[in-house]
């Protein structure tokens, strides 16, 4: 593996800030480095794109040419990577690499990641101590893997968790842990089990927690039925600008199931399920930052209710003045004093 493309990537894992490596030709190349992309100064020989390609497919045991032209996988440094292939693009294969960012790793190695103060890192550990269930919200390349990770970090290692990924991108440092691959159609295998199967199966496995790395489809109706049925603690992250569109697509994922629920049904589950949803976005700097915390609290009438524990503002991640209902589960069980959000700001 010494073509050009791998020396390419090799030199830029050297380098701090680097998000993604995008190639959309010989020529073209860029990386994003805090939110903006840059060009660089590349002339790829085309028989090394394809060599690339040929190499990826291999390590992932799977196949990408013009019958199979679109494949995700992994790097053998756990970043992930999306190849689309001729004749769907013109000129050349795209491939898209975004990286995975291991100098962040754990709120205590990383005290300030995502903008956060020791006190709302306490509030997270905590979070996670009293077995709460979560959704990260954010857009495209705001870091909702890097936060579910941090998030992982601070299980319990006696828990038994089962994981769920399309490409598995999570750190999972936990003695009794199981990942499972969506989509994983490999050279040995025929089969291509959806996440919504392996959610299904996952719930005959006895796990503590399920963690699925982005919920998409119709799999988050599954995933609502393990939270509500003594799965706590179990997280999941949601394509989404802001809390509000976080629930409103979670609402649309939940109908793909096919079952024709009233949306009042719908909601109700939904809000018996989740506990926090903490949304990522970005800085004016192009930082990673979390934007705001939101509690879902429940239902009045058709209306879900939420309630805003915490909003960036100014640079600055600040208290909105009322405790979290469940402020009780997070005393008890995670530790957090009853007097927690006298001081935080």
């Amino acid at each position: 593996m010494s073509n050009a493309i791998w020396n390419l990537i090799n030199d830029l894992n050297k380098k701090t800030g680097i998000t993604e490596i995008l190639i959309n030709g010989p020529k073209h190349v860029f990386v994003e480095r805090g939110g903006q992309f840059i060009q660089l100064n590349a002339n790829l020989p085309a028989q090394d794109i394809s060599a690339f390609i040929k190499e990826v497919a291999d390590i992932n045991q799977k196949v990408c040419d013009q019958d199979n032209p679109i494949m995700d996988g992994s790097l053998p440094d756990g970043s992930r990577i999306n190849i689309i292939n001729e004749p769907f693009v013109q000129g050349s294969p795209a491939i898209s690499i975004r990286k995975y960012l291991k100098t962040i790793s754990s709120f205590d190695n990383n005290p300030t990641a995502f903008g956060l103060t020791p006190k709302w890192i306490e509030f997270f550990k905590a979070m996670m101590s009293a077995k709460l269930n979560v959704v990260v919200s954010g857009g495209t390349g705001v870091g909702k893997t890097t936060f579910l990770n941090l998030l992982i970090n601070e299980i319990s290692k006696a828990e038994r968790v089962i994981a769920i990924e399309d490409t598995l991108e999570l750190s999972i440092n936990l003695p009794n842990v199981v990942r499972l691959e969506s989509g994983a159609k490999s050279l040995q295998s025929k089969s291509n089990l959806s996440t919504r199967d392996l959610v299904k199966n996952t719930l005959r496995m006895r796990p503590d927690r399920i963690i699925i790395g982005e919920t998409r489809g119709p799999e988050l109706f599954d995933l609502l039925q393990a939270m509500n049925t003594g799965h706590e603690g179990s997280m999941t992250s949601v394509h989404a600008n802001s809390g509000g569109e976080c629930l409103s697509r979670m609402e649309t994922l939940f109908l793909l199931a096919g079952f024709e629920i009233p949306l009042i049904v719908v909601r109700k589950q939904m809000t018996s399920a989740i506990n926090f949803i903490v949304q990522l976005g970005r800085d004016q700097s192009g930082q990673r930052v979390i934007t705001e915390i939101i509690e879902v609290c429940g239902m009045e009438g058709p209306t879900m209710l939420t309630q805003p524990i915490a909003e960036r503002i100014d640079d600055h991640l600040l208290f909105k003045g009322i405790p979290p209902k469940v402020i009780e589960q997070l005393h008890r069980l995670g530790g957090l004093p009853y007097d927690f959000f006298e001081d935080i700001n």
